[in-house]
């Protein structure tokens, strides 16, 4: 398979989720190896930071890359959109620190890649080589990300958050698959008593109900709904039977689960590619993804 770029660009804005800055990003044809590359725009010509894991600075609730003084924030949903839509090289302008949440899911992207198009490029695609099983794991909480050879590329992720609503979820996605509609359009969500805390700490400035699944996970009162709809500026909703705010229809009765997979496997493509290779995950997030990432390109000394 040769390597794909867009045969046009694509341009996005909006406000980001843990910021609240506003932001455009232009989403550029790219030479093949190019790889993915994000250029802050804002900060001068040369603040380029490449797309790989040993850039990563910062995984608390999203995944940031930086590299001199250019940081880029919450780059999973776009660089899952690009792996799951077969986009090898892209160069990426953004006028701000933090790429836009749009509807929380993927789908704005492969909607406008879908009406780019895709040109295939004068180029084999190279795929990384994984020769011996890669895991990093989290002793204390059992959470682990696994990377063993294999003849294609193939992600599997189990979600357990011991959540009565959610219970334990599995999503997993080959090249059979059809990411578009399976994986692109599930959102990022959130726990209804996580809320306050996030805020506290300084992220979800631009979090909404609008690009966010709310999880009900605890006994709440309407008092407290109310309130967090008041906070957001938004009509009163109410709890669901099946424990989440009634303002959206699940996309899949395991949407939260293949949002974990769309975000796995975002954040696997900072290996610098695609792999051959079978990714599986347990209660994975963006620091165990990210350290899985950069512990392949160490043992394979990717530079």
């Amino acid at each position: 398979m040769n390597q794909q770029t867009l045969k046009r660009s694509c341009s996005f804005e909006g406000k980001g989720l843990h910021t609240g800055g506003y932001a455009k990003i232009t989403i550029l044809p790219a030479a093949a190896g190019t790889g993915i590359v994000f250029k802050r725009i804002d900060l001068g010509e040369d603040a380029i930071v490449k797309a790989l894991a040993e850039n990563v600075s910062n995984t608390a609730r999203s995944t940031t890359i930086s590299y001199g003084n250019a940081s880029v924030t919450t780059i999973e949903h776009l660089m899952s959109a690009l792996t799951g839509m077969g986009i090898d090289n892209a160069l990426i302008e953004i006028d701000g620190q933090e790429v836009p949440i749009l509807d929380g899911s993927a789908r704005p992207y492969i909607e406008a890649f879908r009406e780019a198009g895709l040109e295939v490029q004068d180029a084999e695609r190279i795929y990384i080589p994984v020769s011996e099983t890669i895991e990093y794991k989290d002793e204390k909480t059992g959470s682990y990300v696994r990377i063993e050879p294999a003849d294609k590329p193939s992600f599997e992720c189990k979600v357990d958050f011991n959540s009565r609503v959610l219970g334990v979820q599995t999503a997993s996605w080959d090249e059979s698959v059809d990411y578009a509609s399976e994986v692109g359009p599930c959102r990022t969500f959130v726990f209804f008593h996580e809320i306050a805390y996030l805020a506290q700490m300084g992220l979800v400035k631009g979090g909404d109900v609008e690009n966010a699944i709310v999880i009900v996970e605890h006994p709440v009162t309407q008092e407290q709904v109310d309130q967090l709809c008041q906070m957001l500026g938004k009509e009163s909703m109410t709890v669901t039977d099946s424990g989440y705010l009634s303002n959206l229809t699940l996309h899949f009765p395991d949407e939260c689960g293949r949002h974990k997979l769309l975000d796995l496997i975002g954040d696997i493509r900072l290996c610098g590619g695609y792999l051959n290779a079978r990714v599986t995950a347990f209660k994975s997030g963006h620091t165990i993804n990210t350290n899985a990432a950069k512990a392949l390109r160490s043992a394979l000394n990717l530079k």
